[in-house]
C-alpha cells in the first residue's frame, strides 16, 4: 500500500479559500511520486465570498468551506472532523486567504488569532506522532498556534506576516520562492509559494520541492 497524505483545503480561489494552483500543485507532485492523497475541509460557512473578478466582496452572498473545497478535489473529499492522523503518513496545507479568513482568524486578528478547533485537533495528531507537516504561501503562520513555538517556517520575506510568527513564539526563516525551509526536529517543511510566486512555474519549484521533502521524511 502507498503512503498516504492527507490534503486540508479551506475553500476555492485564492482570496476566500484555498489558492487553486498550489492544491493543483500539491496534488500533481503527490500523483507523480506514486504517494495517495485524501483531501479534507471544514464543513462550515466561509469568511465571506470574494469576487474573484473585481477583487471585492461580494456582499449576502454566503458559501460553505467544505462544499467550495469539493470543486478542488473533484467532489472526492471528507469533512475535516474525520480526518484521523492514524490513518495518513504525512499533512499538508496549501495556501490562500482562507487560511487567514476559514481556518482562522489571521486577516483580522494578526498574531492575537485563533485556529479553527478542527483543525488544531487534526494537527495536534500528526504532530504528536512525528508524520511530517508541510505549509505553504500564508499557511505557515498557524504553526506557532498549531504546533508551538520555535519552529522554523518561511513565508518568503513578507515583514508583517514574518513579524506576526516571530510575536507569537514562532521562528521565521527567509526564504526564496523556488526554495523550502525544514524544521528537521518538528518534521514541518514551507516554502512561500504565491506568497512570492510572479509565476506559475515558480510556485511550482518550491511546491514540489516541499513534497519532494515530506516524502523523504514519510520514510525517516
Amino acid at each position: 500500500m502507498s503512503k498516504q497524505v492527507a490534503v486540508i483545503l479551506s475553500g476555492c480561489g485564492v482570496q476566500d479559500g484555498a489558492e487553486i494552483y498550489e492544491t493543483t500543485l500539491t496534488l500533481l507532485r503527490l500523483d507523480q511520486l506514486g504517494l495517495g492523497y485524501r483531501c479534507f475541509a471544514p464543513d462550515i460557512e466561509q469568511h465571506h465570498v470574494v469576487d474573484h473578478r473585481r477583487g471585492e466582496v461580494a456582499e449576502g452572498e454566503r458559501r460553505n468551506v467544505l462544499t467550495e473545497s469539493a470543486r478542488l478535489a473533484r467532489g472526492d473529499i471528507s469533512p475535516l472532523d474525520e480526518l484521523e492522523a492514524d490513518d495518513f503518513d504525512a499533512v499538508i496545507l496549501p495556501g490562500g486567504f482562507g487560511v487567514a479568513k476559514n481556518l482562522s482568524n489571521y486577516a483580522e486578528a494578526g498574531d492575537g488569532m485563533q485556529v479553527l478547533d478542527e483543525l488544531s485537533e487534526a494537527l495536534s495528531g500528526f504532530h504528536e506522532a512525528r508524520k511530517p507537516i508541510g505549509l505553504m504561501c500564508i499557511s505557515p503562520v498557524l504553526v506557532p498556534r498549531l504546533l508551538g513555538p520555535g519552529i522554523s517556517v518561511t513565508v518568503g520575506h513578507d515583514p508583517g506576516v514574518s513579524g506576526a510568527i516571530s510575536a507569537m513564539g514562532g521562528l521565521h526563516r527567509s526564504c526564496g520562492v523556488e526554495d523550502i525551509v525544514v524544521d528537521f526536529e518538528n518534521r514541518v517543511v514551507t516554502t512561500p509559494a504565491y506568497m512570492l510566486a510572479t509565476r506559475i512555474s515558480e510556485a511550482a519549484t518550491g511546491i514540489f520541492k516541499l513534497v519532494d521533502r515530506v516524502d523523504e521524511l514519510m520514510d525517516l
